[in-house]
């Protein structure tokens, strides 16, 4: 599964450290042999084969009907975990990263799609919902685009990992074992070392299938992880791949990886997205183990309504043996006539009835199955049906949301697991991406942008100095948010209701700004920042505006009263000027002395 290169140094790690690894899985498997043997049953309890786990004789030959409640609840809530694809948002720590957070925003999405993310999304989900685990695997495969090397992420059977009992965290684990069966002719091709070694001890735990598959040519291969303290008190993981006691690779056997640890991150390349917590495990239980004894009754109940219908439809009659009746005649329907010896009577001959369904029996299984659904969570209300009379599409949209809580639960804790498997994407970019790689994107305006990125951006870079000296180094460290990337279509249909109501009422109005932003202060739905952006930049744009109708306004009156002033300047040249401008001449002076008679005479 991971590095199968082989290194001829000194192997620290030979044949004695794969014995005794092996005697420590042996351990591990002990402790976990009851958590298998649920996962077997669930199998069977998912496939609606759960009446091969009932080994009562009685049974045999009647019956066995299989209704399908629990498998659509399960179905329904895989459906609700696919419409909610998780799509990552990677923030910065640092404004020195705020470059680099953007780039992997862009590019997450990409690797992962490249990876087949979505396929690998939808199998640990049934996983989780059957098992109550699901497991995902983030490894660095060599070997990939032609031996560039890309990170490879696949779904992990839980019956075939194997860590010390009674921890929490996987991390916890000094030693963690992935098992898996291959072919014994491919492998010895692959690893000349392993032809002659044959009959290996150690036994994979397998699902019970209606097909008989055959593993006498299989071989179990171990990909053993395990700790080790490292330089600095680091705690490294180191990796040893081996089959049969025989050691196919060992990362410290590998120069380049002995004092470094096969992945830099220091930790196991694997997640665990559990369902219901069990204490003390880091693996727990999931929907069938919560509903399997509701639909155990169900199912006994279809069986025996089943069995008296048959009855009930069926003739039957109660035959002495000295009543003379030819049986043969009397069991075969074609003919019309039946021969007697003798004399029949009710006491010798006479037809048996098997009583019908009473309707407490049928209203009994009813409430089982009510029962069912509200175990599960499965009401009617979430799958689009109603009762009661409830008509109105926004009742029925808040019964929906209000039935839809587990669901969101449950998603919740997917997406917190979907956070650490980018964090472990991020460690092997760091790591692994020496050389620069182009990524194709889709731009904001829908055009193709081309991305080139490596893990120059990611590693450590030095830090400012001070007086000459460097004060070390800062290794961008990033958050990651997740978020819905594919919605349903009732999810997108009250996306699209809100934004038209909000147009309606006027929130994109420039003049309204400022009452539309103290509105969506009080409001709370999806994309709801985008929308107080579009505002804030409407009001904006229309504070710019009147003030410049403003500055146009005092303009057009500056321009008027310029315009009025060069109209008034021609008329004003045919006037008289001014007295004080004009020669005095006689007749001025006599007037002056009288002006100035007239004011003595009246003081």
């Amino acid at each position: 599964m991971e590095q199968d290169f082989l290194t001829q140094a000194a192997p620290p790690v030979g044949p004695d450290q794969a014995a005794e690894a092996e005697r420590i899985l042996h351990k591990y498997k002990a402790g976990k042999a009851a958590l298998d043997r649920r996962l077997i049953d669930n199998e069977l309890w998912f496939r609606m084969a759960h009446w091969k786990q009932y080994k009562n004789h009685m049974m045999a030959g009647k019956p066995q009907p299989s209704s399908g409640w629990l498998f659509n609840s399960i179905a329904s809530k895989h459906a609700d975990a696919m419409d909610n694809y998780p799509e990552p948002c990677v923030l910065p720590r640092a404004a020195d990263d705020e470059a680099t957070a953007r780039t992997l925003s862009s590019i997450l999405p990409v690797v992962l799609e490249q990876a087949g993310y979505e396929q690998v999304y939808s199998d640990s989900w049934w996983r989780k919902l059957k098992q109550g685990t699901g497991v995902k695997g983030i490894f660095w495969d060599p070997a990939a685009r032609g031996g560039l090397g890309e990170i490879a992420i696949r779904s992990m059977n839980l019956l075939m990992l194997y860590w010390e009992p009674g921890i929490m965290d996987i991390q916890d684990s000094p030693h963690f074992f992935s098992l898996s069966l291959e072919d014994s002719a491919q492998l010895a091709e692959r690893w000349p070392q392993l032809r002659g070694h044959t009959g290996g001890t150690i036994d994979a735990a397998r699902y019970i299938h209606d097909d008989s598959i055959d593993t006498t040519d299989k071989s179990v291969v171990v990909d053993w992880y395990y700790k080790k303290p490292g330089p600095g008190g680091k705690e490294l993981v180191h990796y040893c791949k081996f089959c049969n006691g025989v050691v196919l690779y060992a990362s410290e056997n590998d120069p380049r990886l002995a004092e470094r640890g096969f992945y830099d991150h220091g930790k196991y390349p694997f997640v665990f997205d559990v369902l219901f917590q069990e204490e003390d495990s880091p693996a727990g239980f999931g929907y069938i183990d919560v509903m399997k004894d509701c639909q155990t009754s169900i199912d006994r109940m279809n069986q025996a309504m089943d069995e008296n219908v048959l009855l009930a439809s069926k003739q039957r009659y109660v035959l002495s043996d000295a009543a003379g009746v030819n049986e043969e005649e009397l069991a075969d329907f074609s003919r019309d006539i039946v021969h007697v010896t003798g004399r029949l009577s009710d006491d010798s001959f006479h037809q048996m009835q098997t009583a019908g369904l009473q309707a407490s029996s049928i209203t009994y299984r009813n409430s089982r199955v009510d029962e069912l659904k509200e175990i599960s969570g499965n009401r009617d209300v979430s799958q689009g049906g109603t009762s009661g009379g409830v008509t109105a599409a926004s009742a029925i949209a808040a019964l929906q949301e209000a039935g839809s809580k587990l669901s969101r639960d449950m998603i919740k804790s997917a997406y917190r697991a979907f956070a650490r498997e980018c964090y472990l994407v991020i460690d092997l970019m760091r790591q692994f991406y020496d050389e620069e790689r182009i990524f194709r994107i889709t731009g904001e305006q829908g055009q193709n942008v081309y991305v080139p990125f490596s893990a120059a951006a990611l590693r450590p870079v030095p830090a400012r100095s001070l007086a000459g000296v460097e004060l070390g180094s800062r290794e961008p460290v990033f958050d990651i948010t997740i978020a819905a990337a594919k919605k349903s279509a009732f999810s997108r249909l009250t996306q699209n209701e809100t934004a038209k109501e909000c147009y309606q009422l006027g929130f994109f109005n420039p003049a309204n700004a400022d009452a539309a932003l103290a509105a969506l202060d009080m409001m709370d739905f999806e994309g709801i920042e985008k929308v107080r952006q579009r505002v804030r930049q409407n009001g904006t744009l229309a504070r710019q505006l009147q003030r410049a109708q403003q500055q146009l306004t005092g303009l057009a009156k500056a321009a008027q009263a310029v315009q009025a002033a060069r109209q008034a300047a021609p008329a004003a040249k045919g006037r008289y000027a001014p007295r004080a401008a004009r020669p005095a001449g006689p007749a001025d002076a006599a007037r002056r002395a009288m002006n100035i008679n007239g004011r003595r005479k009246q003081v």
